[in-house]
């Protein structure tokens, strides 16, 4: 035997010798590990080397240490900490592992926490790749590659936009600057419902007490954390016991791991820090009074409350730095504060866009969704709002009407699909002239002075200016336009803008408005000839609008138009009312709805609340939709069966969390006369404000998902339905109008696909890459800290 054996220990020697390098004490002088022995050296006294050939052939064998990376994606980590466990082998002391980051020792970072866990939070990463290795005697060691990005970003929403202006207290040009910490409280007070300052040193004496969620009770004091990350601001709130110590591995009893996420209204451009928004209806709508916020109801039960500036779409409408801002917040909360169970959205008008769209393309920050004021996302949406701002143009001028066409503002409500020319008015006015328009004064932007690039863009006297058209800020996702695009300005500076990703080209708009015999053919005719298009610089063209063909693809692909193709994974509750003209039907939760349909054949994954209250169905809602989804939530994070996610979340929705019309209990089990539970029933449209569009009423399909339709040439048929036919000067007046033909709204639109998701957007060789090219699958064993595991697995394509 010792013969055979000679040639192998011959090979194995300089192993077997090099075993205590690899394996030594976690550093010099550690009082906590013994330094190696001769016997440990050698492999161990009498059994001489072939003892030492057992002991490697036992290590290989045994499982191995494995690092675990909690706080993101290992190769999406930020700041320069991360959050980290090291999982040992039954056996494994955990005083003789050492953990390394490169070359630094990081050891005294970890140990053995309450949860019987190793785990360290390591901090001081370079820029770049680092390699975590964890070693220890007679195991084989385990490693994991994070890759670490500036705080102020950008980590995968591609190249940052220029002539940025940081906050006057800013460190560096990324507009860093330390945390700040403050307290709030919650009044005994039953008419003050919002938080109030709190000073530690000298408290005030109504200070109201709450029981969590997990039966903990304390007063409602609460610690407010408000930093930078991403060149633009954050805020933590938790409840919190001033002078009490909180770490990521012990945080304070009162919290339950849960998040809430709130979110503000709008869609705008901006260039300089702005503030996160806290309140249920930020942007659309006050609070309102008497009615307790839903951060506050969250904060009381003892959730941890998140919201970022660049997370609201009426500060930045752009769905990849929003996901971003979102994702670096998360890990910090994650690294500071504790691993969490699952994360919920909460927000109205931009904030229901802000949480579809990210949870529909970065699958895995949300678990929960809360919306209201509805809409799926920003483009099919700013679709209708740009052919509302057309048809304005046409109907408020009568001096564009042909010699014997008038208009009646009921006529006009017939075209657009609405009860109200009013609402085309709000909506125009209100949403669309501001986002699409280069010129305005947006955040962080100055006059505009002919020649400087980093004053405001005129498209006379400086046209290579900051612009603050929302598309701008989507360079990065919709590309810029082709030279054989380019306008005058383009020509100028020797670049193109931002494509414009939607198109009216062969929409016949008020075609089911004539087949009613609401409009007169030559009302169609007329219309149709001068309604017209829209430039990049949203200035009127005789022509209609194409769009860039490129730019329309990639609002499919990058997610900014949301098919609902990734959204089946989260749990959903949309509560409304009617709208009585202010550009928030509820049509719009409805395209979300028919969307799921479209993807899931069913929408179970969904609830529906609608009532009374103009926009928002019952201003109590908020608070109660919480509630729900935190139940429901709670259901699915206790299923640990093997059946996919999106089943456990429609396995997981509570039997009385269910539909609701007009708040009246019960009612939604009540079948329509088509069989379907009357809030999503067709025979209650109207009811519901479930009105239509401009496009829908030219035959366009009722999700409105299409930003550029289809084109086939214009036969005579297509006008079949009208009480009197046209004539045929009418139809070659129409067919000059629409020369590349008219829409074949029985195919899909120009571009659409579904979202890939976690796409990033600079190029490999630096740059751009317009459009997006796809992350790496998410690296294993990393992320774990954002949810339970019955979410699992997170971050992922």
């Amino acid at each position: 035997m010792r013969s055979r054996l000679a040639p192998a220990l011959a090979l194995l020697a300089p192993v077997v010798l090099l075993l205590p390098l690899v394996a030594a004490p976690t550093a010099v002088g550690d009082p906590l590990l013994p330094p190696p022995t001769p016997a440990a050296a050698t492999g161990g006294g009498a059994t001489g080397s072939q003892g030492s050939l057992i002991d490697v052939t036992a290590t290989r064998r045994r499982p191995p240490l494995r690092v675990q990376v909690l706080s993101n994606r290992a190769d999406l980590v930020s700041a320069g900490d991360v959050l980290v466990a090291v999982a040992l082998p039954p056996g494994t002391p955990a005083h003789r592992v050492r953990v390394t980051a490169g070359r630094r020792d990081v050891t005294r970072a970890f140990a053995v926490r309450r949860d019987g866990r190793f785990v360290g939070l390591v901090t001081g990463l370079r820029l770049g790749r680092t390699t975590l290795r964890a070693t220890a005697p007679g195991v084989r060691p385990g490693e994991a590659v994070v890759t670490n990005h500036r705080n102020g970003g950008p980590v995968f929403s591609g190249p940052q936009t220029r002539h940025y202006r940081c906050q006057e207290t800013a460190r560096d040009a990324l507009c860093n600057e330390p945390a700040r910490y403050s307290f709030l409280y919650r009044s005994t007070d039953p008419l003050v419902t919002d938080l109030q300052p709190y000073d530690p040193a000298d408290p005030p004496s109504d200070v109201a007490t709450t029981t969590t969620d997990q039966g903990v009770e304390v007063p409602f004091v609460v610690r407010r954390e408000d930093g930078f990350q991403d060149r633009d601001r954050y805020t933590i709130l938790t409840l919190f016991r001033p002078g009490r110590r909180w770490t990521a591995w012990a945080p304070q009893r009162q919290w339950n791991r849960k998040l809430l996420v709130t979110h503000g209204g709008g869609c705008g451009a901006s260039y300089s820090p702005g503030n996160p928004p806290l309140q249920d209806y930020s942007g659309t709508l006050e609070s309102v009074p008497g009615v307790e916020p839903s951060y506050v109801t969250a904060l009381g039960r003892g959730f941890a409350v998140l919201s970022t500036a660049l997370d609201n779409t009426g500060h930045n409408c752009n769905v990849a730095m929003q996901a971003e801002s979102l994702m670096m917040a998360k890990e910090r909360l994650v690294e500071r504060y504790g691993e969490l169970r699952y994360t919920i959205g909460t927000g109205c008008s931009g904030g229901s866009i802000a949480q579809h769209t990210v949870a529909n393309a970065y699958p895995g920050i949300y678990q929960g969704l809360i919306t209201t004021c509805s809409y799926p996302d920003t483009l099919t949406a700013g679709a209708q709002f740009a052919d509302y701002h057309l048809l304005r143009r046409y109907f408020e001028d009568p001096s564009r009407w042909a010699p014997g066409v008038v208009w009646s503002p009921t006529q006009m409500a017939a075209v657009e699909g609405h009860l109200t020319h009013v609402n085309a008015v709000v909506a125009d006015e209100g949403l669309f002239k501001a986002a699409l328009d280069p010129e305005h004064d947006c955040g962080g932007t100055l006059a505009p002075v002919a020649g400087d690039p980093s004053t405001r863009y005129d498209s006379e006297v400086n046209p290579g200016g900051v612009r603050c058209s929302v598309l701008d800020i989507m360079l990065n996702l919709l590309g810029p336009r082709p030279a054989s695009a380019w306008g005058p300005q383009e020509e100028a500076v020797g670049r193109g803008f931002a494509g414009v990703p939607f198109a009216n080209d062969g929409v016949v708009f008020g075609l089911e408005a004539a087949e009613q015999g609401l409009i007169t053919t030559e009302q169609l005719v007329d219309l149709n000839e001068q309604v017209g298009g829209l430039d990049v610089d949203r200035v009127p063209t005789p022509g209609r609008t194409q769009g860039d063909p490129a730019s329309i693809v990639r609002a499919y692909r990058t997610g900014l138009v949301n098919l609902a193709n990734h959204l089946d994974e989260v749990a959903i509750l949309n509560h409304g009312g009617p709208d009585p003209g202010i550009a928030h039907d509820y049509a719009h939760a409805f395209w979300t709805e028919d969307r799921l349909q479209a993807d899931q054949g069913h929408t179970d994954n969904r609830v529906m609340w609608f009532g009374p209250t103009p926009l928002i169905g019952d201003p109590r809602w908020a608070g109660e939709a919480l509630l729900a989804v935190d139940r429901w939530l709670t259901a699915v994070e206790a299923d640990r069966s093997s059946r996919p996610l999106a089943a456990k979340v429609v396995a997981g929705r509570p039997a009385d969390v269910t539909d609701r019309c007009l708040g009246v209990a019960g009612l939604a089990q009540v079948p329509g006369p088509d069989g379907e539970p009357l809030c999503r029933s067709s025979s209650t449209d109207l009811l519901t404000t479930r009105l239509s569009t401009p496009r829908e009423v030219a035959g366009g399909p009722r999700a409105n998902e299409v930003l550029a339709c289809r084109l086939v040439p214009l036969e005579a048929s297509l006008l079949d339905g009208l009480p009197l036919p046209p004539t045929e000067a009418q139809l070659d007046r129409l067919r000059s109008a629409l020369p590349r033909g008219v829409c074949d709204w029985s195919a899909p639109g120009r571009g659409e696909q579904p979202a890939r998701t976690w796409l990033r957007y600079d190029a490999v060789g630096g740059g751009a890459a317009y459009g997006g090219r796809e992350l790496p699958p998410a690296p294993p064993r990393s992320g774990g800290g954002w949810a339970s595991p019955a979410f699992a697995p997170l971050l992922r394509q």
